[in-house]
């Protein structure tokens, strides 16, 4: 059993291994343009003073989380903010997998989740008259996609800075490296669930803001173990990537879009018993530097994804998203 597990394991890796090259051939061929960085010329990497820590806020209607990040060298955090796209990339893999750098701790909520679960504990006639048609609940529409309500989590690796000294207009972080997380409860169709999980993932993640665009990606493959027997341990891969434009120089579709797609995979089995889609448009604000914006998707889960008590259907789960949003 010991061996078909690891055999299982080696399979899902070597194929997430060749899906994460064929999604990052395409993204490392984009440079940075002139008018990103306001016409400036490159200029060699300039670390900024050395700061054994740093805290971040990142607000959000569905994710917010802040962050503490404590340097583990004297190594100041280098800034790659005029750096090519497959060039931060390169920075950001460089050396996370053999000596991490930087630790990073998180806290995180997920406002809009926790707001559907409250909504059917305490507003039980309100959730159900959210019911329009059919299976289709639009309270259910607005927060799904979250399986948990908050966590803690502590990344090990590298961090990079997107900010370009002497240009307060350009900044952001990137990261990557090894990513635990944990927490002590599971949301399904808008209720708490107990459940003492535990992840683990490789991720790269950075979000990069300027002038006139602002580009948001994260890339993960990881497995998730749960406390409840009655919910299925997965291994999971993930692609997030965002585009805000405020100024567009063409019509390209790709111009303030983005979209995210996550599979997760039985461990035993390698079966996929969660699919996670959505793409998303924004209508930028350029004097406010803000969008609005809109995303519509699905959350796709097998009868397999639950067992026991919490095996509440015979047949498979479809659950569209609708997610309207406001970004900065």
């Amino acid at each position: 059993m010991v061996q078909a597990r690891n055999m299982n394991s080696q399979k899902f890796l070597l194929f997430s291994s060749a899906v994460l090259s064929l999604l990052l051939v395409p993204l490392l061929s984009q440079g940075q343009t002139a008018a990103e960085t306001g016409g400036n010329k490159p200029v060699v990497d300039q670390p900024e003073p050395f700061k054994r820590f740093k805290f971040l806020f990142e607000p959000d209607a569905y994710y917010t989380d802040v962050e503490l990040i404590i340097a583990l060298t004297q190594a100041p955090v280098p800034h790659v903010g005029e750096k090519t796209e497959a060039e931060f990339y390169q920075t950001l893999l460089s050396g996370a997998a053999v000596l991490p750098r930087f630790v990073l701790f998180e806290a995180s909520v997920n406002p809009m989740p926790e707001l559907g679960v409250y909504l059917k504990k305490n507003e039980r006639d309100f959730y159900n008259n959210a019911q329009l048609a059919g299976s289709f609940n639009w309270v259910k529409a607005l927060t799904s996609g979250f399986e948990e309500p908050y966590a803690v989590s502590m990344l090990a690796g590298n961090v990079v800075s997107f900010d370009v000294p002497g240009n307060k207009d350009i900044k952001g972080n990137g990261y990557s490296g090894y990513l635990f997380s944990a927490g002590n409860y599971h949301i399904k169709d808008n209720s708490l669930v107990h459940d003492r999980w535990e992840e683990v993932e490789w991720k790269v993640k950075g979000d990069r803001k300027s002038p006139v665009k602002k580009l948001s990606w994260s890339f993960r493959i990881g497995a998730k173990l749960h406390g409840n027997p009655d919910i299925t341990d997965i291994f999971y891969l993930s692609f997030r990537r965002s585009r805000l434009d405020y100024l567009p120089t063409d019509s390209s579709l790709m111009n303030n879009s983005g979209f995210e797609y996550t599979v997760d995979l039985d461990r035993r089995t390698l079966h996929s018993i969660r699919h996670y889609f959505f793409v998303d448009k924004k209508w930028p604000l350029e004097s406010q530097k803000m969008a609005y914006a809109l995303a519509l998707g699905f959350v796709w889960e097998s009868k397999e994804k639950y067992s026991g008590v919490l095996a509440t259907s015979k047949e498979d789960n479809f659950q569209f998203i609708l997610r309207p949003n406001i970004e900065f």
